[in-house]
């Protein structure tokens, strides 16, 4: 009896921490690669940072726009020209409102 109990209680364990494991790596969609184009600056609605940290394959930046996500390379020029312009915009409206 004991050693049902205990397996019992190890299968639910392992199975906890099966689904806790799926589930993060479900609900997080990593960037595998960069897109090969520039974004239009219009277009863009926001930004979020991906690193590989975060158990992804590459470092991004994620460009949020109207359409969806793109997956952009950090160390490009205009990548990081575009973080610093939305930067700046989120300043201004922030200097604003106060």
């Amino acid at each position: 009896m004991v050693s049902i109990k205990a397996a019992v209680m190890v299968i639910t364990l392992l199975t906890f921490c099966l689904l806790a494991t799926e589930t993060s790596a479900v609900n997080y969609a990593c960037c595998r690669r960069y897109m090969k184009f520039k974004l239009p600056f219009h277009v863009i609605r926001g930004y979020s940072v991906q690193t590989r940290k975060d158990m992804c394959p590459i470092d991004a930046i994620i460009f949020h726009t109207k359409r969806g996500q793109a997956c952009a390379d950090p160390t490009l020029g205009w990548v990081m020209d575009y973080i610093d312009r939305i930067r700046t915009k989120a300043q201004m409206v922030h200097n604003k409102n106060q």
